[in-house]
């Protein structure tokens, strides 16, 4: 009992001198060392599509991981699509750190998705020489829209900025002018107007400039310390560059179609390598820009029920109904492949016409040389005997012994042939041939 109450002592005793020795409040202390601030720093050159929303999302992402002083968008673009230029602000108006868009350098411009994006940043900012606005939407290629769709999406944007203008405490009267108007006005112009809050001449300019700026954001108030701020680039590296590519609907459908048809290929002749290598490539790139694409899975199921109709075509005579169902199929799933309402987001009916008919005349082809294949006499094994003329070799009457392409086969004739007859196979019976006498 005794030796047991010292155990526990010294137990005890070592915790006690644990707690002293590695404790928080009696260890040695570090210096509270000043950390600067970290900017996350996002380029934007070229349209706003999907592949950009996705980088825009990622490096708003980071920032918040990185607990960053604020995200500045530098811009520079002639407008985008629709929808994803929504996704975007969705993005910026509910991130947890603040979103700076900063039209830069000189000569770039924040046009059409670009003044939306500008007009709902939490600070908004342009560099001497630059300009913004020319909202008006157009059609995918830049066509007008036809006049009830063009009215009906006017004034969806028009209230849809207005919103937002007046959440931001900016000039929702011009943000709507950009819209139905297409206005456009000079960094100046938009400083005097209220639609962007700092002219700033370089990036450290606008960092001095938002040293101190405070800011509401969704019911949180942000001090913004920026003065000295590290600045963090996030670069879109080779993933955004291959989407920046490949996410144009166009090209995504083209890339499936293609894939498509380079692994049908290499199934109906195995070993050719290069249709297979080209087709899967093509599929896997269709498949990553699929990612950020409004996908409708109909569309795709469609798609995919077309190639199994023309692929059952080969198997089944069904005198080409099923090609005309797998056509159909396919130019059904070819529309409705891009579940959205607007124009730059479809696939255009100049690439969906020629790409439907280069398909089907590709498994009608294919299917013209199956039945060319099963309609054509046997070349090769015992099939390929009847019709073939030959030499009897010895008496055929009723039995006998023939010679074909140079070798000896046992010969069966309803009628006597002499040595020397010219014969031709009627058919074959193992290793037994029924003759008749050829007349030529």
């Amino acid at each position: 009992m005794k030796r047991l109450r010292r155990m526990l002592s010294l137990t005890v005793l070592i915790m006690g001198i644990g707690m002293l020795v590695f404790g928080p409040d009696n260890g040695p202390k570090a210096q509270d060392t000043p950390t600067k601030p970290i900017v996350i720093l996002l380029s934007v050159d070229g349209t706003v599509n999907p592949a950009l929303a996705d980088y825009i999302i990622k490096g708003i992402e980071h920032a918040q991981d990185k607990n960053a002083a604020c995200v500045i968008i530098r811009m520079d673009t002639p407008g985008g699509v629709v929808t994803t230029t929504k996704t975007i602000i969705k993005e910026m108006i509910n991130a947890k750190v603040p979103v700076v868009v900063y039209v830069a350098p000189s000569g770039s411009s924040a046009s059409s998705a670009g003044a939306l994006i500008t007009v709902a940043a939490d600070v908004a900012a342009m560099a001497p020489g630059t300009n913004i606005g020319a909202a008006h939407p157009v059609g995918g290629g830049g066509q007008e829209i036809g006049s009830s769709m063009s009215e009906k999406i006017v004034n969806d944007l028009a209230a849809y900025i207005r919103g937002i203008a007046a959440r931001k405490g900016r000039n929702a009267q011009w943000a709507e002018q950009a819209i139905r108007e297409s206005v456009s006005i000079t960094a100046k112009e938009a400083l005097e107007l209220g639609v962007i809050e700092i002219v700033a001449d370089s990036l450290p300019d606008l960092l001095e400039r938002l040293d101190g700026r405070k800011i509401e954001k969704e019911g949180r108030s942000f001090t913004l310390s920026t003065k000295n701020a590290v600045i963090e680039k996030v670069v879109p590296g080779l993933r955004f560059s291959i989407l920046d590519v490949v996410a144009n609907p166009n090209i995504a459908y083209i890339l499936m179609m293609v894939g498509g048809l380079g692994i049908m290929m290499e199934l109906y002749n195995p070993g050719m390598i290069f249709p297979g290598v080209v087709g899967s490539i093509c599929l896997l790139l269709s498949f990553f820009a699929l990612q950020v694409l409004p996908v409708n899975y109909v569309g795709i199921l469609l798609i995919i029920l077309a190639v199994i109709l023309f692929i059952t075509e080969l198997k089944v005579a069904s005198y080409g109904l099923l090609s005309i169902g797998g056509i159909i199929s396919l130019a059904l799933g070819s529309v409705m492949l891009f579940e959205t309402g607007e124009t730059a987001m479809r696939v255009s009916w100049t690439i969906i016409i020629p790409t439907v008919a280069m398909v089907s005349a590709f498994f009608i082809l294919a299917l013209g040389l199956v039945f060319r294949a099963w309609m054509r006499k046997p070349l090769a094994g015992s099939q390929g005997l009847v019709g073939e003329i030959g030499i009897a070799v010895t008496d055929v009457d009723p039995q006998g012994k023939v010679a074909i392409h140079g070798e000896y086969w046992n010969a069966l004739s309803d009628t006597s042939l002499l040595k020397g007859t010219k014969v031709r196979v009627i058919s074959v019976d193992g290793l037994h041939i029924t003759v008749t006498r050829s007349e030529t």
